[in-house]
């Protein structure tokens, strides 16, 4: 896998060229941004940019102007190679806040280990119906100390109106739910991506990671993928590189709240 070549598919396929990710939102090409408009529940942002340091303050109050009459607070999704490079001080001066920065990954399936079984113990479940998306709520819940609202919304959503694009699945010790993740398929490019993979603290450093990596890589893999893609936190980047992902870049949310603005 050529890195340079593999970001060029990436930009092209997963931003430039994205489709919706839910069936209640709409993209729009304005100012030299390609953003993302849906429900306040579900995620609004820009996915993509070309700006010069002539365009960029001028599209960012757009896109402010956008969202405010909406009453929708909003992402702008920002990568370390977006330019201009001054962009996420232009950002922040408009009154976005920074997320923590994550590291895009990728990897070819071919290269992925995907018969990696679980530890001893565990069990994996399938993500199929409601009563799944509150077991990997209760992992969330316990892996972030957070209710991730926003995922519960979305993985529902998806299951419903969409259940072709996502392979979710929970890691279960008995009846708890220990761990879990989803597989978010994208029709139409070679990529497939990693998210929302959590383990309860006092099941980490066991391998149930790995196995939820292998057991999604494998689906990717029979659904004819080429790549999978991850936004890797500083936790789970040093398991994806003995994987075998390689770090093409990094990525940085900046959320801006309207009420502030």
């Amino acid at each position: 896998m050529n890195p340079h070549d593999t970001l060029a598919l990436f930009d092209d396929q997963m931003r430039r060229h994205a489709q919706p990710d839910d069936a209640h939102a709409t993209l729009h090409l304005t100012d030299g941004v390609l953003r993302q408009t849906s429900t306040r529940q579900g995620w609004n942002g820009i996915l993509w940019s070309d700006l010069d340091h002539t365009t960029a303050d001028t599209a960012i109050a757009n896109q402010i102007s956008h969202f405010a009459a909406l009453g929708h607070d909003f992402e702008w999704k920002l990568y370390a190679h977006d330019q201009p490079t001054d962009l996420a001080q232009r950002l922040i001066a408009a009154g976005a806040t920074p997320e923590p920065t994550e590291t895009l990954m990728v990897a070819a399936i071919s290269d992925l280990p995907t018969t990696t079984p679980p530890p001893d113990g565990i069990h994996l479940h399938p993500v199929t119906d409601p009563a799944d998306v509150d077991l990997m709520m209760q992992v969330h819940q316990q892996a972030f100390d957070t209710t991730a609202t926003h995922i519960k919304h979305r993985l529902l959503t998806q299951l419903a109106e969409a259940p072709d694009t996502l392979a979710a699945v929970v890691a279960m010790a008995g009846t708890r739910p220990v761990s879990a993740a989803r597989l978010d398929l994208h029709p139409g490019t070679h990529f497939a991506s990693l998210w929302s993979g959590g383990t309860v603290p006092d099941w980490r450093g066991r391998g149930i990671y790995r196995a939820l990596v292998a057991y999604r890589a494998r689906i990717a893999a029979a659904h004819g993928y080429r790549y999978l893609q991850v936004d890797a936190s500083d936790d789970s980047r040093p398991i994806l590189s003995r994987l075998g992902f390689t770090a093409l870049t990094t990525t940085t949310p900046h959320l801006f709240v309207v009420e502030g603005l």
